[in-house]
């Protein structure tokens, strides 16, 4: 028992390690977007319900890094400022399936390809439902004036997007972007990513090496399978990732571990909730419907694309029991578990506390 607990812990201080330096470099990339980006940009360019808007909404939402239940609020309020369904279904889809901190740990974890292919596949899979919600009938839904995640995403992390505020001075803007990106983003995003690896390290320990194989690990019904596991999974993109690497490096193919990496983070029971409240019954079907359809055939495609390349994904995902960290992936992973665990510590003392 000792054996396999400590077995487990090597594998996820590795796969930890591996990530730390790329997570700190996106949640980094995170602060300086949250500086730079003029609140209520979002919601001027969504208006009009029109392909350029589904595109824009697509876009915009693929660098933000805001999570799977943090991003309703996000849409809901640009909803009401004002956005068309389509475009705000977009940016529902495309947000949580993409984010700087997840495309840095997919470089980390996986391989550039695929860090090329999932913000890509999520731009596709958000256009495409986009426009056709766009083409539905309006349908009688609750207003959105008030919304509440059940995950504990903070407020300001979401309500800013589409509510202007007077610009500070660029250096102000980028010191409270900065602090919103390693205190109230990497609380709420630090938690999963450590599940994420922790159950990483759970399958790169106790699954063996032959795990998918043949049909279950590169066929198609290894596309359904992860499609299966992801729609009700509560899993954000930056957690998603360890997970993923991990099932690769036993034989899950990258087209079924992209599948997940977009099914995941984008469906939930609380997603899918709130969309039927606030956007209708039929733009819930479309929504489910388009990502589980397009990401079983991005799927597909991206399983083509690495056998017609030549590409061996496994080459860069490297076995967490076979690798060393260096030091520096060390101390990145020690600057990360301090930053998260700092970020739950109270506050404030209470009284006549020492």
């Amino acid at each position: 028992m000792i054996q396999h607990f400590s077995g487990i812990a090597a594998a996820c201080w590795t796969i930890l390690a591996e990530s730390a330096p790329y997570v700190l470099f996106g949640f980094f990339a995170a602060g300086l977007l949250r500086g730079l980006i003029p609140e209520g940009m979002v919601a001027k360019h969504l208006g009009r319900n029109s392909t350029g808007s589904v595109i824009k909404a697509s876009l915009l939402g693929i660098p933000l890094p805001l999570c799977s239940c943090g991003v309703i609020p996000a849409a809901v309020d640009l909803r009401k400022q004002g956005a068309s369904k389509g475009a705000s279904a977009a940016f529902l889809i495309s947000t949580p399936e993409s984010g700087v901190d997840s495309i840095a740990i997919t470089w980390a974890l996986l391989d550039p390809l695929m860090t090329v292919l999932r913000p890509l596949a999520a731009f596709i899979t958000a256009t495409i439902a986009g426009l056709l919600i766009n083409r539905l009938p309006d349908e009688e839904t609750k207003d959105p004036a008030v919304i509440s995640t059940s995950c504990g995403c903070p407020d300001d992390a979401c309500a800013s997007l589409g509510s202007p505020q007077p610009r500070a001075p660029l250096g102000k803007r980028l010191q409270e972007g900065l602090t919103y990106a390693f205190g109230e983003l990497l609380a709420d995003i630090g938690k999963w990513l450590l599940i994420g690896i922790a159950v990483a390290g759970v399958i790169s320990y106790l699954l063996p090496g032959d795990f998918f194989s043949g049909s279950l690990g590169s066929g198609f019904v290894s596309l359904l399978l992860m499609l299966v596991i992801g729609i009700p999974l509560y899993i954000c993109a930056s957690a998603s990732t360890p997970i993923a690497a991990a099932l690769v490096l036993k034989g899950l193919s990258p087209g079924a571990a992209l599948v997940f990496l977009l099914a995941g983070p984008a469906t939930n029971a609380a997603t899918l909730t709130v969309i039927g409240k606030f956007w209708g019954k039929q733009t819930t079907a479309v929504y489910l419907a388009c990502i589980s359809v397009t990401s079983v055939l991005l799927g597909w495609l991206v399983n083509h694309l690495y056998g017609w390349s030549g590409i061996d994904i496994h080459r860069w995902v490297s076995p967490a029991s076979e690798s060393v960290p260096s030091l520096g992936a060390s101390a990145a992973a020690l600057v990360l578990l301090i930053l998260i665990g700092k970020n739950f510590l109270p506050k404030h003392l209470p009284p006549g506390g020492g």
